[in-house]
């Protein structure tokens, strides 16, 4: 099981971190043409969003690498659980429909994994 969750935390790390770097890099219309909910917020939300999620990532390995603060992996993966929550909300709100809330979804309930086998049975 503790293979797995490395795994997962590897796996969720990098797709957190290349969103987030997306956010942060890619021009705001570019972001319209990819996600169109980008137009719903201020370029500054969808940065501070970018920011969060990397720094999410960056937290769900790095305490584990280091054997540093622990705690802060199941505490970065809640985190980023309640963030794609969040995500799946605004597609909803939005009528995109329920496809579009999917992968936010699947992420949310992937981070949960995490932050539930870390914070009980497979502490680091």
């Amino acid at each position: 099981m503790t293979l797995f969750l490395w795994i997962l935390a590897f796996l969720l790390a990098a797709v957190f971190a290349g969103s987030g770097a997306a956010k942060l890099v890619v021009g705001r219309e570019q972001q319209i043409d990819r996600t169109p909910y980008v137009e719903d917020f201020p370029q500054s939300v969808i940065r501070g969003i970018g920011v969060l999620e990397i720094l999410g990532a960056f937290g769900l390995i790095i305490p584990a690498l280091t054997g540093i603060a622990t705690i802060l992996v199941p505490m970065a993966a809640a985190g980023l659980a309640i963030t794609m929550v969040f995500a799946a909300l605004v597609h909803v709100r939005r009528g995109d429909g329920p496809l579009a809330a999917l992968p936010s979804i699947v992420l949310a309930i992937l981070s949960v994994v995490i932050a539930w086998s870390r914070f009980g049975p497979y502490p680091l």
